[in-house]
């Protein structure tokens, strides 16, 4: 059966789930099955598709690809069933049911096609797979470089007597090796099962490919004289596929398991698990607002070549208590997130954007299901950050991704000088991170309650998508595994009820919301300055807290410290000693000490009394003393201070460099403007309007339903057109459709509301009648919207230049 014919053949339901599993085969949609079958038959759609196989379902297209043609299917279970026999671990097993169901979703899949009897290998399929089961190529193929005059040598060796052309004789004896290869020494006989099971080439010096039966002083030599090895160059040799399949007993696979290996790890109670999964989550939610709130008090600068440089990420790590890596991953998903992105002008500085003030206000369980779902499908590896390898270990995975412009150069320059990869830089894009990430998770969620090992889940991700394999890889598994933990996914190490809802497509934030803890809006005033936070306290109340107290510790609960920075920090933010009392006291769940109260009364009354303003910048004080104070300091010398007035002191320094020198000395100046007012530092002020240019993969769960059923409804209809062209159709009866204009325009609607195709008449610009095969998507404005098959185009189409309308 011919492959084109065999998709025409399909039915609209087995087409939807052809281009719902190879979606890549409809962008953009062919305009007929003929152009979706040459499409399914390109290089790089074949490859795109083995790549989405197990290891059982692409040993069963391995096996079809080794034989020389179509293979009835009990041909195909034999094969399969040796391999399954050869498992010493799986053991003995019936291959139809395992059989049955990869033949099933090779056949979605197109990639296998025909009866029972004739089963085959979609076209191209053959030319993707290089050595197929670790087999080398056909004899034909291997010799096909060898000059005719030397085959008929080898021939007149290994099939004395036989006639015919020499490529034909040698390939006729290599179809039964037996002889050959029981004529061969033992030193050679090693030299062949050393390639039986893969890779089939290998190097040897002088490969020799003119070598007789006669004169063979090796064991390669003895090899290549009778064609068990073929010369593919001056220093390697292959192994044909048939002597392969001879030294391997007929089988095609050594052994083979129809189903995945187990998981091997730590059973896991699931509710511990969904507890603490939740827990870490409430702190990944935490974490990337408190870096939000930081940066947009104090934004660290974007480098030249873009990212964040490696003292700001040690800075914010030390702030936020956490790890640099972690502190990377919140930085990554934030961006991601399009919570922080690049502003501030010429030099650029990384500040929060307007949608994390949206954000911020969202439910808890709201704004962890964005992070999480940014994280799961970033195509960023915040695992990379530090790395001074990254580059060469993409180059060698081939997973590069091109960069441009200046950055782009630096960024390799920086690579080539093994220096390290920083957060927020474009080089640390990687395509493959989603869909590792995805496969990861499903890995776990097929073992609920159960924390697999490292090697348990690489294992079975070779199983289940052996051909994406390389040592990236195996790092993007592991940064899976513990970024899924730090963001919440994941509780001592088994997937939480709430990832596996992510993945699927649920909704986490109702599984998730009633198992975070529950906010306070208080905290325990204490009389050495400190107040704990007996739980994670409710957004406004946090954001006081950081505002008016330093964190001490953190853990079960958060410990903050007064002190006269904090409570200066609080004044300069426009916030007065009496309200910063009250929503103390109104917060606490004690009396609000004397001693705190006497730090804030005293700050406050020492806060503001000396005024700096722009000279380049002035001092100016009531009280006279204080500024003969300031001048009779040491440490003034280097702010060159000179008295104009008995409240006035002028100095060359900027307004924002005098304020630090005064507060460094022990004073509480507050900067004035221009006009004489105060200058309230607002520390949630600083926004930037960029968004984050970051991109995310979408899920590969296939295409939506809708979508696909539409693209099968167009290709039908644009085949049936490309049909129709080849062989013209006359209208029924000889005449276009007529018929009255309300009979035509319900005609119409049934026909979208139905998804069928009609024939109508039309009248071109010349009035002349022509009829038109076509399927109605839409009418409005006056127009019909329709896929015209006798032009495989979508056009519009005047209503009052339609005739009628004839079903077909």
């Amino acid at each position: 059966m011919e492959f084109t014919e065999w998709i025409r053949g399909r039915t609209d339901e087995q087409l939807r789930v052809l281009v719902s599993a190879r979606p890549e085969l409809i962008t953009p949609v062919p305009a007929h099955l003929e152009g979706l079958a040459s499409r399914a038959a390109s290089p790089s759609a074949i490859g795109r598709v083995l790549d989405r196989l197990d290891r059982f379902t692409l040993a069963v297209v391995e096996t079809l690809a080794v034989r020389p043609g179509p293979t009835s299917r009990k041909q195909l279970r034999d094969l399969i069933g040796a391999a399954l026999d050869g498992d010493e671990e799986a053991g003995r097993a019936d291959p139809e049911p395992a059989l049955s169901e990869a033949l099933g979703r090779l056949s979605d899949f197109a990639l296998v096609y025909g009866p029972d009897d004739a089963l085959d290998l979609g076209p191209g399929v053959r030319k993707v797979l290089e050595d197929p089961a670790g087999l080398g190529p056909s004899a034909v193929d291997a010799f096909r470089h060898h000059a005719p005059e030397l085959l008929e040598e080898m021939a007149d060796d290994v099939a004395p007597g036989t006639e015919g052309a020499g490529k034909e004789r040698l390939a006729a004896a290599l179809a039964e090796p037996a002889a050959l290869v029981g004529a061969v020494s033992a030193e050679a006989r090693g030299a062949l099962d050393q390639l039986v099971w893969g890779p089939p080439t290998g190097r040897v010096p002088n490969a020799r490919r003119e070598v007789r039966v006669a004169s063979a002083r090796s064991p390669i030599e003895e090899l290549l004289a009778r064609g068990l090895l073929a010369a593919t160059g001056e220093e390697s040799v292959t192994l044909p596929r048939e002597v392969g399949l001879y030294l391997r007993g007929g089988r095609v696979h050594r052994g083979l398991r129809a189903t995945p290996p187990p998981l091997e790890g730590t059973a896991r109670d699931p509710d511990l698990a969904d507890r603490t999964a939740a827990g870490q989550a409430f702190s990944f939610v935490r974490s990337v607002e408190e870096l939000c709130e930081r940066w947009g008090a104090d934004p660290p600068g974007v480098l030249r070549t873009g990212g964040l440089g490696v003292r700001d990420l040690k800075r914010t790590a030390g702030e936020l208590d956490l790890p640099e890596w972690v502190t990377a991953l919140v930085v990554e998903v934030a961006h991601a997130a399009g919570l922080i992105a690049a502003g501030g002008g010429v030099d650029g500085e990384w500040l929060p954007t307007s949608g994390y003030d949206l954000w911020r206000i969202r439910p808890v369980a709201d704004r962890w299901m964005t992070l999480a779902a940014t994280w799961l499908r970033m195509d960023r590896v915040p695992g990379l950050v530090g790395d001074r390898s990254a580059g060469a270990r993409r180059e060698r995975a081939g997973a590069a991704t091109p960069t441009s412009g200046e950055a782009g150069a630096t960024a390799r320059r920086g690579d080539e000088r093994d220096r390290p990869l920083n957060a927020l830089h474009a080089d640390l894009r990687r395509s493959s991170a989603a869909r590792v990430r995805e496969a990861t998770l499903r890995v776990l969620a097929s073992s609920p309650g159960l924390a697999p090992e490292r090697d348990s889940v690489l294992e079975r991700l070779a199983w289940e998508q052996p051909r994406r394999r390389g040592p990236l890889r195996e790092q993007l598994v592991e940064f899976a595994l513990r970024e899924a933990e730090q963001v919440g996914m994941t509780g001592l190490g088994a997937l939480a009820g709430h990832g596996r809802a992510l993945i699927e497509g649920d909704d986490p934030a109702g599984v998730l919301a009633p198992l975070l803890p529950e906010p306070v809006d208080h905290v325990l005033l204490q009389a050495d300055l400190t107040a704990v936070a007996p739980g994670p306290l409710t957004s406004e109340l946090n954001r006081w807290m950081a505002l008016t107290a330093d964190v001490e510790s953190k853990g079960g609960a958060t410990v903050y410290r007064f002190s006269e920075g904090s409570v200066r920090r609080a004044l300069d933010a426009g916030h007065g000693a009496e309200e910063l009392l009250s929503v103390l006291g109104r917060h606490s769940a004690t009396p609000v000490p004397q001693a705190l109260s006497y730090l804030v009364t005293d700050v406050a009354r020492r806060h503001g009394r000396i005024r700096v303003g722009t000279a380049s910048a002035y001092i100016r004080c009531d009280d006279p003393a204080l500024l003969d104070q300031i001048i009779a300091d040491r440490r003034s010398a280097a702010l060159r201070l000179r008295r104009l007035a008995p409240t006035v002191i002028a100095s060359r320094s900027s307004r924002a460099a005098l304020v630090d020198s005064l507060r460094a000395m022990g004073y509480a100046p507050v900067a004035e403007s221009i006009e004489g007012d105060v200058i309230v530092s607002q520390l949630e002020s600083r926004r930037t309007e960029g968004t984050a240019p970051v991109r995310t993969i979408a899920s590969a769960n296939g295409l939506d339903p809708e979508v696909a059923a539409a693209a099968v409804r167009a290709l039908r209809a644009g085949d049936a057109a490309h049909l129709a062209r080849r062989e013209p159709v006359d209208a029924p009866n000889g005449q276009v459709p007529r018929g009255p204009a309300t009979a035509t325009i319900s005609a119409l609607q049934e026909a979208i509301k139905q998804g069928v195709r009609v024939w109508i008449g039309y009248l071109d610009s010349q009035g002349n009648a022509t009829s038109r095969i076509l399927e109605p998507a839409r009418m409005e404005g006056g127009y019909l919207t329709a896929y015209d098959e006798t032009r495989a185009a979508v056009h519009r189409f005047a209503l009052h230049r339609i005739t009628g309308v004839t079903g077909l």
